[in-house]
């Protein structure tokens, strides 16, 4: 396996070097599906053409969601009374 690896990352960077950017990455994304665990048979058929990096949400990395989603169920407290708030009490 690491034989396949070898020679499409090589085949890869060949492909950098003529800058044939489209074969690079279906190259990369073969090889990182083959070190994910598919074989080179099956690596060799998988579409790549969908597959995307994640990108870094208003949460930080490692997360697509763009906001907070609140628990089923939740509601919001209630909004203090603006007449009151802040005076003290005599």
């Amino acid at each position: 396996m690491t034989d396949a690896i070898e020679d499409l990352r090589r085949r890869m960077e060949t492909a950098a070097r003529n800058l044939d950017f489209e074969e690079a990455r279906r190259l990369r994304d073969r090889i990182n599906l083959m070190r994910g665990g598919a074989s080179a048979a099956e690596a060799a058929r998988a579409d790549t053409s969908g597959l995307i990096r994640q990108q870094p949400g208003s949460m930080g990395l490692g997360t697509s969601r763009q906001r907070p989603v609140p628990p089923p169920g939740w509601t919001p407290p209630p909004k203090p009374d603006l007449m009151t708030s802040g005076r003290k009490r005599k």
